[in-house]
């Protein structure tokens, strides 16, 4: 399974006063159970581009294929597209509408054609998997914290059981607890579930540590791509575009410049403490 995305380019209100170029010429291919983050300044195209992977949004020129078909073929099945690669919004409330949870997370299945025991079955199994409590299932999904309702949003296109997990901005206003929460949910079902997932963050900490490999858009083009070390030693790069590195590998390129031989490419806490162990165990 892959989606490739040839030579992309999206216009907004085209022919009009208010035109503008969202993307342009972007090209990429996701592989099967990949690990992608997205990350970019404000109006870089990062939300523009994700919509077009199910179909949300087409393309002013270019193609996009999921598993070798064009999604925008007249006899393609958009809608079976949109279950195959599920969407979570950045504001939740954006998709969550039923009066109570369970209702809510049941609706996805019922709409793909699924008896409402069939459908039950794979709410309950999305609601735990996200790690909600059975307490809040019946409640009103409005009445809930914001990482609550993340979980709801995101359990809601579980159940419908994608084979492709896009997340724009999953932990955006949430206190740390509550986002590494959300964050390490994520990582576990890519893991168990080996289900491609595409994390759209502001966040180069938690990029850094959670994904495979990182894409960066700039004015609506893929600026740099490559797994979180090799686009972080372009730090100055990023910089000059309004973004940074995480905060350890400013520390680290610090350490090397003063002499000490620390792996100056690392991104992550984890891997920072490692390379200074290791200079510690060498001078012993």
């Amino acid at each position: 399974m892959s989606i490739i995305l040839d030579k992309i380019n999206y216009i907004y209100s085209e022919k009009t006063a208010y035109e503008r170029q969202a993307l342009q010429q972007v090209s990429l291919k996701i592989e099967d159970g990949e690990f992608i983050g997205i990350i970019g300044h404000t109006g870089s195209g990062k939300s523009t581009l994700i919509q077009h992977l199910n179909g949300l949004l087409q393309p002013t020129s270019g193609s996009i294929y999921y598993n070798g078909q064009d999604i925008y073929d007249e006899d393609y099945n958009k809608k079976e597209l949109r279950s195959k690669v599920g969407l979570v919004f950045q504001y939740p409330e954006h998709q969550l509408f039923e009066t109570t949870i369970f209702a809510d997370v049941c609706f996805g299945p019922r709409n793909q054609g699924l008896s409402k025991k069939e459908a039950e079955l794979r709410a309950f199994s999305a609601l735990r998997s996200v790690g909600l409590s059975e307490e809040y299932w019946y409640q009103s999904p409005f009445e809930l914290s914001g990482g609550q309702k993340r979980r709801v949003a995101i359990a809601g296109v579980l159940a419908m059981k994608p084979e492709v997990l896009v997340l724009d901005e999953p932990t955006a206003g949430l206190d740390p607890k509550g986002r590494d929460e959300i964050l390490e949910q994520i990582a576990q079902m890519h893991q168990k579930l080996n289900m491609t997932i595409i994390l759209v963050s502001h966040s180069m900490e938690d990029v850094a540590k959670y994904v495979n490999r990182i894409i960066v858009m700039n004015q609506g083009s893929i600026m740099l791509e490559g797994t979180p070390k090799e686009v972080f030693q372009h730090y100055q790069e990023l910089e000059a575009v309004g973004l940074a590195a995480p905060q350890v590998t400013y520390l680290m390129q610090e350490l090397f410049g003063m002499g000490i031989p620390v792996d100056r490419k690392a991104s992550t806490l984890e891997e920072a403490k490692a390379s200074i162990l290791q200079v510690f165990a060498n001078r012993e």
